[in-house]
């Protein structure tokens, strides 16, 4: 048996507000071994998060550890230390050192005001005792083992490399100078700061400061949740190398089972601040018992599969409270929703086929400036480089690609919020790119998006009901404030949120339902056209399944047409008749859904599904295996 690192017992965790007491974490435990990676999954409110803070000592006032023990085997003696008792400065000496922790979004982890030399080097004096000098030397070996630098070989090779393209009749550079170039290679990485860098680079560089000082545990929460899935499966696969090489224990937090069967030994499954079930990757996997738990792993889509519809945690289980605030849950047994068979499939885009096409893009190109030394224009980044691609009306078209492909930027062409440098939008027949004032504002009554992010696209101050009727103000829909009112109403009990939420502020609602009052509001004026600008790409997968059923539902009833922007081809597949593929700029492969999957012609197509999390039977049967 291995050395248990983390022992977790009957924790508690509580938020008081206004005299009202709200357990977050309720009575959980479990145990990490050496080597072990227990993944904990559950949605958001689920209480992860929090238990992942309280075991850092990183809860701060409301907040705070009201029962329980957090027993960890530090590295000096072996002698177990109860962390829930530690008082703040002392829990400094393990936080950082032995205990790490890889946060979600690392942009708002990393100071944007020091470059990332001086954020790795502060970690690492501090707990390793070391000078500037040593701890730069081991932020680079850091650098380097997370794969963000090059070994020192192969930047010798590729300055070699260079040098004999760019001057193949002179004199090589002797080691001397070779070994300076390599150095102020090193050095210049350290010198860039966050904004220069990608996300994927930022996550590595966030890997590198955990890993900085040999800690025991590595708590990862959420990592990968705001990466592409390409960037993600890269990030998984050196998290699990890290891990094997140094034997750390690690605690992976995630709202997705798809990814957490790639890389957990062991799965927590929270609701409500409750561990609902505790099994391994494998078994929680292909044979869950909780239906919370059987409803977080049918509401993702799958590329091997097409249901007319996903089922959610709510197919799956009741939960009712009592007066004295105790769950109640009663288990439901859902039928599988019909798929759709390849008669369906087929018939469908031999009717879409027949229609004149609602949209028409014809060459169209967008370039952002890039100035020159005296603030000229130099040249272009050209985001979207000769596109063309036609949209049949009742259509939805997904397009899918990775960060920076140009999907958004298309996207926002297509609807005028960014002017194309040349080719044709032809809506209707019409060629949108020339229309100005007035006719340009009737056509955003037919053309709406949905963006990614529900709560920055919606004003704070403003009241949801109010956001939903500002565009039937605009464009003088309905003759009275009670017949907009109305309206508004309508519109919220089709997207599934009821009358009373139209006095309410974004804030009171969550992350799904805001998404809801974002697409009652795409609505409001009956549109033909609407954009979906990766609208489920910050939801959980539960909520997530909730929104694409709604958004099916809702072409149904209003003969919607979608362009479907994602970087997740299982999302993409479910949803899209057809499937453009984009990369620098350029749509580089199209087809039906079901071609893209099955017969993927680009090397660029096959390695975004090669990407995506799937829950290989073998992956987990190998972990399972080291695990025991």
């Amino acid at each position: 048996m291995r050395e248990t690192i983390l022992e977790v017992r009957n924790l508690q965790v509580e938020f008081s507000s206004d005299g009202n007491i709200l357990k977050a974490v309720d009575g959980i435990s479990f145990q990490l071994h050496r080597g072990e990676t227990l993944g904990i999954v559950g949605e958001s409110g689920s209480g992860k998060s929090v238990t992942s803070l309280a075991v850092m000592g990183l809860l701060q006032s409301p907040g705070r550890v009201s029962g329980g023990e957090i027993w960890f085997r530090h590295q000096e003696n072996g002698t177990p230390i109860n962390l829930a008792e530690l008082p703040p400065e002392q829990m400094q000496l393990y936080r950082g050192g032995d205990i790490a922790m890889i946060f979600q979004e690392p942009m708002s982890s990393l100071n944007p005001v020091y470059d990332i030399g001086f954020q790795l080097t502060e970690a690492i004096m501090r707990h390793q005792k070391v000078s500037a000098n040593e701890a730069r030397k081991i932020a680079i070996a850091g650098l380097q083992e997370v794969k963000l630098l090059p070994s020192d070989d192969r930047i010798a090779q590729q300055y070699l490399d260079t040098w004999n393209q760019t001057n193949p009749n002179s004199p090589k550079p002797n080691e001397q100078k070779l070994a300076q170039l390599v150095k102020q290679h090193k050095e210049s990485m350290l010198e860039r700061y966050p904004h220069q860098l990608s996300g994927g680079q930022l996550q590595r560089v966030m890997i590198a400061m955990a890993i900085s000082c040999n800690p025991l545990l590595l708590i990862a929460d959420e990592p990968t949740t705001a990466l592409d899935v390409t960037v993600q499966a890269t990030i998984l696969e050196l998290m699990r190398e890290l891990q094997q090489r140094r034997e750390m224990a690690m605690i992976f937090i995630t709202h997705d089972l798809g990814l957490i069967s790639e890389i957990a030994d062991r799965v927590a499954v929270m609701y409500r601040g409750k561990i609902v079930e505790y099994n391994t990757a494998a078994e929680i996997f292909s044979n869950p018992q909780h239906p919370y738990t059987k409803g977080l792993v049918a509401c993702r889509p799958t590329l091997n599969r097409h249901p007319q519809k996903l089922l959610t945690v709510s197919d799956y289980m009741n939960v009712e409270e009592t007066p004295t605030g105790q769950l109640v849950i009663q288990a439901k047994e859902p039928s599988a929703p019909p798929e759709v068979t390849t008669e369906q499939i087929v018939k469908r885009l031999a009717d879409l086929n027949e229609k004149q096409p609602l949209l028409q893009i014809r060459n169209l190109k967008v370039g952002f400036p890039v100035k020159g030394l005296f603030g000229g224009t130099k040249r272009y980044t050209m985001a979207v480089n000769d596109v063309s691609f036609d949209v049949k009306p009742g259509e939805t078209v997904g397009l899918v690609g990775e960060s920076g492909c140009g999907k958004t930027t298309l996207g926002r062409t297509l609807l005028r919020l960014i002017e194309p440098m040349n080719g044709q939008i032809i809506f209707e027949g019409q060629d949108i790119t020339t229309l100005k004032g007035e006719p340009l504002q009737k056509l955003r009554r037919e053309m709406q998006i949905v963006f990614q992010n529900p709560f920055s696209s919606l004003d704070p101050r403003m009241k949801v009901g109010d956001a939903i009727m500002e565009p039937l103000v605009i464009h003088s829909v309905g003759k009275t404030k009670q017949q907009r009112r109305e309206r508004v109403v309508e519109l919220l009990e089709r997207v599934g949120l009821s009358a009373d939420a139209i006095n309410r502020y974004p804030h009171q609602f969550s992350g799904g339902q805001r998404q809801r009052v974002c697409i009652a509001r795409s609505l409001a004026l009956n549109p033909k056209f609407i954009i979906c600008d990766e609208s489920v790409s910050a939801l959980d997968v539960s909520v997530q399944a909730q929104v694409l059923n709604l958004l099916k539902e809702l072409q149904d009833d209003f003969k919607l047409t979608y362009i479907f922007i994602s970087h997740d081809l299982s999302v993409v597949k479910f949803m899209s008749d057809r499937i453009l593929v984009m990369n620098r700029g350029q749509i580089v492969e199209q087809g039906t859904a079901e071609s893209i999957y099955h017969e993927p012609k680009e090397e660029y197509t096959q390695h975004l599904i090669a990407a995506i999390p799937t829950g290989s039977p073998e992956r987990m049967r190998n972990r399972q295996k080291r695990a025991s």
